[in-house]
């Protein structure tokens, strides 16, 4: 059984279990002042709580700063008992921020008509693979598109509990033509930037963003393992509605040592060109039981949001006509 032992916890880890651990943002949090504290959606944070701490995108995008610039290490173990680090990159797959009507600047809806997320995505020197014209026209583009995304416009009126449509972004792009998780966010947030200032409590529990990582090298090198060209989408909520939930990787929720801080373990997981057993080591089944239940919960997501997310269809080999 191919196992690491994780030396903070003193445990053993399996490949599946350090990938998970190693890719969860951990971000400095701040406490929401009492008076604040009153203001928040009920329907959002019904629970009492003596203190509330929160992030802000800002922060939770400086902690994808590094891994952008020279990808996260992912220490694992291969099938011949081999300790190797696995590089992967994070890319912006796909993002939808709902906040309240006091909390945005101006809705999608508001300013659709000039800050059309296209014309965002256009600015930032985006490539589309190579596809006909034919093939353009017939992609739905979520990027331009409110009706391509959503099945039933009704959801697109704001309700209490939803939220009102700040922001979205789907990734259409194949990935030789992606830019960096946070080259793309620094980009975005010239047109749009909430995506710096907003916080986890301004958020309705439907935001959500997930990102795309992508291999790119192993240390030590000289050999080709075809398990390690895998490629993983995970899913994480951005709201302080879900922040001490425990979901169903098992993350332990991080406190860093000079201060408090938040997780954004993954609630969601999909998984593309994964070959051989690397991934699912444990020999008890518990590696396979979690991607089934992790990939079972964002198809889930995806589905009460009525959302069609490129690159998890891609993924899951689904092509739309």
């Amino acid at each position: 059984m191919m196992l690491i032992v994780d030396k903070q916890e003193g445990s053993m880890q399996t490949n599946l279990e350090s990938f998970l651990d190693s890719t969860t943002p951990v971000i400095p949090s701040q406490f929401l002042s009492k008076s604040e504290t009153r203001k928040l959606n009920k329907l959002w944070h019904p629970w009492e709580r003596e203190k509330i701490d929160y992030i802000t995108l800002g922060d939770l995008w400086n902690s994808f700063d590094e891994w952008s610039a020279y990808g996260v290490g992912v220490p694992i173990l291969s099938d011949d008992a081999q300790n190797l680090i696995q590089y992967f990159v994070p890319y912006l797959s796909a993002i939808q921020i709902f906040t309240s009507n006091n909390s945005s600047p101006n809705s999608l809806r508001e300013r659709e008509e000039t800050d059309s997320v296209s014309e965002t995505r256009d600015s930032c020197s985006d490539s589309f693979s190579d596809e006909s014209e034919c093939e353009k026209l017939s992609r739905w583009d979520g990027c331009s598109s409110e009706e391509g995304l959503f099945d039933q416009d009704s959801f697109w009126q704001p309700n209490e509990r939803l939220g009102n449509l700040y922001f979205q972004y789907f990734e259409m792009s194949s990935p030789y033509g992606r830019v960096p998780l946070v080259d793309k966010i620094n980009c975005l947030a010239q047109r749009f930037p909430g995506l710096m200032s907003l916080r986890s409590v301004d958020l309705s529990p439907a935001s959500w963003m997930a990102v795309a990582w992508y291999p790119i090298y192993h240390i030590p090198t000289g050999r080709t393992i075809k398990d390690l060209q895998t490629c993983f989408l995970t899913y994480h909520t951005l709201s302080s509605s879900f922040q001490d939930m425990e979901f169903e990787n098992n993350v332990e929720r991080k406190r860093k040592e000079d201060g408090e801080s938040i997780s954004l373990p993954p609630f969601g997981l999909a998984t593309y060109k994964m070959q051989g057993d690397v991934w699912t080591s444990d020999k008890s089944g518990r590696d396979q039981e979690r991607l089934v239940s992790l990939l079972s919960v964002a198809d889930s997501w995806l589905k009460q949001l009525r959302v069609q997310h490129h690159d998890f269809n891609h993924f899951m080999g689904i092509r739309h006509a």
